[in-house]
């Protein structure tokens, strides 16, 4: 009878945690994160903590941006090679930019490597404006994009996700749209998992800390505004099993990589996936709850903290060994030395450190250099910051290696060096009520 007594409060519990974790039950405090382990060929849904709360998306709003673009380069409304130009509006962006005038051209193609690497605001504002006129009407395609997917928690205002009351996303919502951009454009999987860009003189790297410290790690995009957290979309691949893990609301960009890494192991190793625990099913079916997104400002960058929080400061600071949280007092700041160390292990596992990363990939100003869109492979070349160009005979059977539209830096085609302009608060975007906070990514 005791037996009988224990599996049935074991049963009990497991069910808790599982109504908890899809958020039928109770409310989750502010201070917690949102977690979720999708595998992307299935949907199925191998681990979800408030996966279905509504949270502010920060950044990793571009991935929509993204989507959209992509969807009109399928659809034939544009190529690659499209020329946008940057308006006043999209000039006056908030940090973080590329910092180019009003009047400046650029591809399509350069315009999807600085939005995913750098996450430009300007240059998703760029986007907006050229394929469809105005941020209202691409907002309107983002919804549209929402619906048509299945992302019933998800509404749209901005490109870019500066602060604005109205766009709003949840952790289910976004594995939804990781899944559908990797499903619906192989082709195109290398914009979320360039490691850096370099533009003119300036090396940009990837935000995403787990590229550099977890291997197998194959995109997507990171995400910060102090109201949010820090944001993640992560994929990753194994033995041929391809995982998404999402992580919002993170207190740092160091704590952001730590917790994902530590996800996508629970999720490759089936540590924690206790048979005991009811099916979570599949990613579209977690039932999404009617609340409020929690507004982390005060955490994020209030006045407990010695500076606001920023993604660049943190990506500095990672690079040059230093803390990861920019408050160093704080119980979450993760040196780049205990990335190292956490995460280690599984390198070692995996056969050692990872390969070396690919050479930045060359971003520029105006039209492109080689007409088409060619998939080409990058190697390094003999002068420093150049690259050779390989044609593959089959680009197809080496698309897991190649940059779409990649163009090499060289004497007749040199990227333009435009100094950026200065950081300015963020502006208003439009239909917002009020800001909550600055974006610094």
């Amino acid at each position: 009878m005791a037996f009988v007594k224990s599996s049935i409060a074991t049963r009990t519990i497991a069910l808790g945690l599982t109504l908890l974790a899809t958020g039928l039950i109770g409310a989750r405090p502010a201070s917690a994160e949102a977690t979720l382990i999708v595998e992307v060929d299935s949907g199925k849904v191998l681990h979800a903590e408030h996966a279905t709360y509504p949270w502010y998306p920060a950044s990793v709003t571009k991935l929509m941006t993204a989507y959209v673009i992509l969807r009109a380069i399928k659809e034939r409304r544009i190529t690659l090679d499209t020329l946008f130009t940057a308006t006043g509006n999209a000039v006056a962006q908030g940090p973080t930019k590329m910092g180019f005038g009003v009047g400046a051209t650029l591809t399509v193609d350069n315009a999807l490597k600085m939005l995913m690497v750098k996450s430009a605001n300007d240059v998703a504002v760029v986007l907006a404006e050229g394929l469809s006129g105005s941020i209202e009407k691409f907002a309107d395609e983002m919804n549209a994009a929402s619906k048509r997917l299945g992302m019933t928690q998800s509404s749209w205002v901005n490109p870019n996700g500066l602060p604005a009351d109205e766009q709003i996303t949840s952790a289910r919502d976004m594995a939804i749209l990781a899944r559908a951009l990797i499903l619906e454009f192989p082709e195109y999987e290398m914009y979320w998992r360039i490691p850096a860009i370099r533009y003119g003189k300036r090396t940009m790297p990837n935000h995403n800390g787990l590229m550099t410290y977890y291997p197998g790690t194959d995109g997507m995009k990171t995400g910060f505004i102090c109201a949010s957290g820090f944001n993640v979309v992560a994929t990753a691949s194994r033995n041929g099993r391809r995982l998404i893990v999402i992580v919002f609301g993170s207190p740092s960009g160091g704590a952001r990589t730590v917790k994902a890494a530590q996800l996508f192991e629970k999720g490759f190793n089936g540590s924690g996936l206790s048979w005991l625990m009811p099916s979570l099913g599949t990613v579209d079916a977690l039932q999404p709850i009617a609340a409020a997104p929690p507004n982390l400002r005060d955490e994020m960058c209030g006045p407990g903290r010695k500076r606001p929080a920023s993604e660049e400061a943190e990506s500095e600071e990672i690079a040059t060994n230093g803390s990861s949280d920019t408050d160093n007092s704080s119980a979450y700041a993760v040196s780049a030395r205990t990335l190292r160390d956490r995460l280690g292990k599984h390198m070692t596992m995996l056969g050692g450190t990872p390969p070396p990363p690919m050479p930045p990939v060359v971003v520029y100003l105006g039209a492109p250099k080689k007409q088409g869109e060619t998939l080409v492979a990058a190697r390094p070349g003999k002068r420093k910051g150049t690259a050779v160009v390989d044609v593959p005979a089959k680009p197809r059977a080496a698309a897991a290696s190649m940059v779409p539209g990649f163009t090499p830096a060289s004497a007749e085609s040199k990227p333009a060096t435009v100094t950026p302009a200065a950081e300015t608060p963020d502006t208003p975007a439009p239909r917002k009520k009020r800001k909550h906070a600055a974006d610094k990514k």
